[in-house]
């Protein structure tokens, strides 16, 4: 793999689409699978934000990486079990998707640390397999973040289904920018909408996404 080549290309893509677009987009670079060192190239070229989906293989990178400064999002599924961990080793959280974890991660986050910074994973699309809340369950979700100290509400995230039309997929991502907005009219302090990926972060971007999720585009296939 290439890294270099591989990061200036999506990192050019991005741009064009940032522009069309007329707002900055986030590349988060999804290390899940690979080896602390493809964490490290990418680092080396200037990359800050990754994201894991297992915890137990992030916790196991951030010890071997932690001479870097880098930026540790939580992208998987988060099991109660695991609140404590990610409470106390991650900078962000994308996956809050029920209120009873709100406490655990409030009770667990240091005081020392900065705030939590999390955002709600909606299933837009209503998949059994996958998950995420409803969208009519975002507004009680997004109090009870706003109401916890330890934690700080920055928006939404969505992984859409798997669909072979862009265009059904585009209009997945035009319901989230709804959702987003109205989210933002009782909670103005968010910020930030997650969703798309490598196959589709150009068309996320034209539909308002302000982060996007890169694995197999800077990394390579997944082992």
């Amino acid at each position: 793999m290439d890294s270099r080549a591989n990061y200036r290309a999506v990192r050019e893509r991005i741009a064009v689409a940032a522009e069309r677009a007329g707002h900055a987009v986030t590349l988060l670079a999804v290390s899940k699978t690979k080896p602390a060192a493809a964490v490290r190239q990418l680092a080396d070229l200037g990359q800050h934000t990754f994201g894991e989906n297992y915890v137990q293989e992030a916790l196991a990178k951030q010890r071997e990486l932690a001479d870097l400064d880098l930026e540790w999002h939580a992208i998987g599924p988060l099991q109660s079990n695991k609140a404590r961990d990610v409470a106390t080793h991650f900078h962000w959280l994308q996956t809050l998707d029920r209120v009873k974890l709100v406490a655990a991660l409030d009770r667990q986050r240091p005081a020392a640390m900065a705030p939590l910074q999390v955002l709600i994973q909606v299933n837009i699309d209503d998949e059994a397999s996958k998950s995420g809340c409803a969208p009519n369950e975002i507004g009680a979700l997004a109090d009870a973040i706003g109401a916890a100290p330890r934690l700080a509400l920055r928006g939404l995230m969505t992984i859409p289904a798997p669909d072979p039309d862009l265009r059904r997929r585009e209009a997945t991502f035009a319901r989230m920018r709804g959702l987003f907005e109205e989210l933002r009219r009782s909670h103005p302090g968010a910020d930030t909408l997650s969703m798309g990926m490598s196959e589709d972060f150009e068309a996320a971007i034209a539909q308002g996404a302000t982060l996007v999720r890169i694995g197999s585009a800077l990394f390579g296939p997944r082992n």
